[in-house]
């Protein structure tokens, strides 16, 4: 069986290190936490979990600290959590399964697993993206970038459906922010991937000009991921709509069209601005777009995973009723009921196209799910 070291970076923890180190019992070999300047309870916790505590001073390097903490690993492989992470029981024999493949596929340098951002109120993911968690440790892979680091990985990657899910319970503050424009400040020449989360962290505290600003200058490099090219654009739209650029919203969009072919969530918001716009049929194509795409399964940015399932349904579901088609209606929104069954909206409606339709509706419900078992 292979063995494992958990990495962790932490500072002021203690109202979540011990779930997350509790999520993890007898699925890892040894606890590494390097801590970057607690004055709370965390260090204690993490020593009375068995825990490796190392001090690393704080340089506003979130790579850096990580590349220290990987630096102090001594198993064959490397998981790394951030201290508001959790790794869900269920999961827990797959994980165990996991580690006995590994044992005996030894080529296998990194696992990706995907990471829940937020759940709906069943703890499905509602937003999630992909994650090379689990690296082998003699691949001696290299976390980059100070802020929004990501771990450069090569070799063979074996894709996992293990879930991390993240439980963030903090304020969120504007640390990034201040990170990034210190060292704009100091004249640092920005990556793309520095210029992209630059923007973001300007969107996110509603400074959409400037944004907009370093979105643009992202794009430009020509060098940035493609999931990145495309969330940029999709980014851009929210930050015109913000500023009541009214024009500029579908080109932003359509502008994605230039990294990859189309993907759902970009189709179901060109949608959604034709139908506001109560441009009805040209919003129905879009929607019907949406229904025909999955997800890549290389997919590594934050996907909705609402938006390539039961969105454009519901959304086909409002326009057909505007339309007064009804039955067409009540097809979708079935359809849109067998990814979210209980889904308030779906079920008004559903009891809505009952009525009106009688003795039709289960015909159309069979055509949609299939017959009532």
């Amino acid at each position: 069986m292979i063995t494992i070291s958990l990495c962790m970076i932490v500072r002021n923890e203690e109202s979540s290190l011990q779930r997350c180190l509790d999520s993890i019992k007898g699925l890892v070999d040894e606890l590494v936490i390097v801590d970057t300047g607690s004055t709370d309870n965390t260090k204690a916790i993490a020593a009375n979990n068995g825990a490796i505590v190392y001090d690393f001073e704080w340089i506003d390097d979130f790579g850096a600290a990580r590349n220290f903490a990987f630096s102090k690993a001594t198993q064959e492989y490397i998981l790394w959590l951030d201290a508001d992470d959790v790794v869900d029981p269920k999961d827990h024999a797959a994980f165990k399964q996991l580690k006995e493949m590994l044992s005996v596929s030894r080529h296998i340098d990194s696992v990706t697993m995907p990471y829940v951002l937020t759940t709906n109120e069943k703890g499905e993911a509602i937003f999630s993206l992909r994650r090379n968690r689990l690296v082998r440790r003699e691949a001696g892979f290299i976390w980059h970038g100070a802020v929004h680091e990501y771990l450069a990985v090569g070799g063979q990657i074996y894709n996992s459906e293990i879930a991390i899910y993240h439980k963030k319970d903090k304020e969120y503050t504007d640390r990034n922010l201040r990170i990034y424009e210190k060292r704009l400040a100091a004249g640092e020449e920005f990556s793309a991937r520095d210029l992209y989360y630059f923007g973001n962290e300007l969107k996110d505290h509603a400074r959409y000009k400037e944004a907009l600003d370093f979105y643009e200058k992202f794009l430009q490099t020509k060098q940035g991921w493609y999931e990145d090219c495309i969330q940029a654009c999709l980014k851009m739209e929210g930050c015109h709509h913000e500023l009541q650029n009214e024009n500029d919203r579908l080109p932003a969009l359509f502008r994605s069209f230039e990294y990859d072919k189309p993907h759902s969530d970009i189709c179901c918001q060109i949608g959604e601005i034709l139908l506001q716009r109560e441009m009805i049929h040209p919003a129905i194509y879009w929607f019907e777009q949406a229904t025909q795409l999955v997800i890549p399964s290389d997919q590594l940015t934050m996907t909705q995973a609402s938006f390539w399932t039961w969105v454009p349904h519901l959304k086909l579901c409002l326009c057909y009723d505007q339309l007064g088609q009804t039955e067409r209606a009540c097809y979708h929104n079935e359809i849109a009921m067998s990814f979210y069954a209980d889904h308030p909206s779906m079920l008004h409606n559903q009891s809505y196209f009952q009525k009106i339709l009688g003795d039709r509706y289960e015909s159309i419900r069979a055509s949609a799910r299939g017959p009532v078992q």
